[in-house]
This record gives structure tokens, sequence and C-alpha cells, in this order.
């Protein structure tokens, strides 16, 4: 379990929380249970890695101030929108007898072993986070779902996870999925038709085809090449000429 040292806080003007900021330090309050609630700062350089993992927000830790120390959920941490770095952070008591709801991390393992995904199966993740109800004594920090020997096509509910006595989803009514194990999905282009070719910028085959033909070989082209011209019609004689040419000798 992780200690933290903390210190009480009597500062409460603006400026004075700044000036807390600016010496390495984040403010911070410790609520619940019957005592009154406390203003506390804890070093930035010793939550600064803490902070950052997934499980924070449902890790029981220890605030150890002024040498007593108190079991603690942190409840809610401010963020710089600028420059994200933490500004306040919320502290609960654990009262022991209580429960707790928390919204406690998934985490999956043996993804190695899983059978489907070998075969090239897609783990799809449903809910990152499930919320549970767990007595003070007993606080989960995560959920961890087993990928052994797992198919594709199969789906990982809440009743396959083993989760320990007492402790329960806050959905109760139906057995939720929190992730599947699918085939890939395959994309395949579709063939271009024609008209698709020709906005593209290509010429189909077929109109190509007709464009490389002969124009002699059109019904126009033929009746143009086969009509004689004018003057070859006129300079050869006919046989009914012939005929007249000698009729007029012999006379």
């Amino acid at each position: 379990m992780n200690v933290l040292k903390a210190t009480k806080r009597t500062i409460t003007t603006t400026g004075q929380v700044n000036k807390l900021r600016s010496d390495g330090f984040i403010p911070a309050i410790l609520y619940g249970g019957k005592q009154n609630n406390l203003s506390i700062s804890l070093k930035k350089l010793h939550l600064q890695d803490l902070i950052k993992t997934k499980t924070f927000m449902s890790k029981v830790v220890e605030l150890e101030i002024d040498g007593n120390t108190e079991k603690v959920l942190p409840k809610g941490v401010a963020y710089d929108p600028v420059s994200d770095e933490p500004l306040h952070i919320d502290f609960m008591r654990i009262v022991k007898g209580t429960k707790l709801i928390l919204e406690v991390p998934v985490r999956f393992i043996n993804s190695e072993k899983s059978l489907g995904l070998k075969k090239g199966g897609v783990l799809n993740i449903v809910r990152r986070k499930v919320q549970l109800k767990c007595p003070a004594e007993n606080i989960l920090n995560e959920i961890i779902v087993d990928l052994d020997n797992i198919e594709i096509n199969t789906s990982l509910k809440i009743s396959s996870v083993k989760l320990p006595e007492n402790v329960s989803p806050i959905i109760a009514d139906r057995d939720f999925v929190i992730a599947t194990v699918v085939a890939p999905t395959v994309l395949v282009e579709p063939e271009k038709t024609d008209e698709a070719a020709t906005i593209d910028g290509e010429t189909p085959v077929e109109e190509a085809a007709e464009s490389t033909e002969d124009p002699a070989k059109t019904e126009e082209g033929k009746d143009k090449s086969a009509k004689p011209s004018d003057d070859k019609a006129k300079s050869t004689p006919t046989d009914k000429g012939k005929a007249a040419n000698k009729e007029a000798k012999k006379k």
C-alpha cells in the first residue's frame, strides 16, 4: 500500500494557494466519516508517478498527517486545462463497515494464449471500467479478464470474471458484456464499371476500339470511296458511243 506524507494546510486565499503550487505542492482536502474536513497539501514529486496510473482512483493509499495515518481513497482530481498538471485532489476517508461505489479499470491478460487472437481475431473492448460496490475492507483495484483459450465470436461477460466476496457490479439486472473477440474485418475494393473508369479519366475498352476504326470502313466512308470522280466518268467512252462512231465511218 502506498504511503503519502501530507501536511495540514491553513492557507485559503487564491494567492497563497498559487504560491503553494509554485513551491512544488498540491493542495488537497480530506473528508468523510464523523470527522471534520481537513485541508492538506502533498509534495507533487511524491504523487506525479502514482497519479498517472489507471488505478489511482480505485487504489487505497495511506495518508500520514502529523504522525497519524489514515486509509483514504482518491475521489477527484482537478487538472490545469493548459498544462494538464494536477491542481487539487479530493481524498475520502475509508470507514470500516461501509460500502463504496468505485469505477474499477479492466485489465486483460494472456492475450498471447487466445486461440481467436492467434487466428487474426480482434479484441473489441466494450467497457474499460466497471462500476463496483465494494466493502471498505475489500476494495478492488482492477478487474482481471483472462483471454486464455478464448475463440473468435466469444463474448466476455461480467459473469465470467471472478470477483472477491461481497464485491458486486452496480448493474445487477443483466449479464453485461465487457469485451468480445471478433473476426477481422476485410475490406474488398469494388470493381470499376465503365462509367467509373470514365470518371477516373480512363477510356473504356469498347470506346477505344471504336475510336481506332478506319473511317473508310464506315457506311459513309464506303460511299465516298466507291464513287468515281466526274472527270473519269466523262473521259471513259461507253459501248453505245463506240457503235455510233463505227456507223459514221461506213457512210
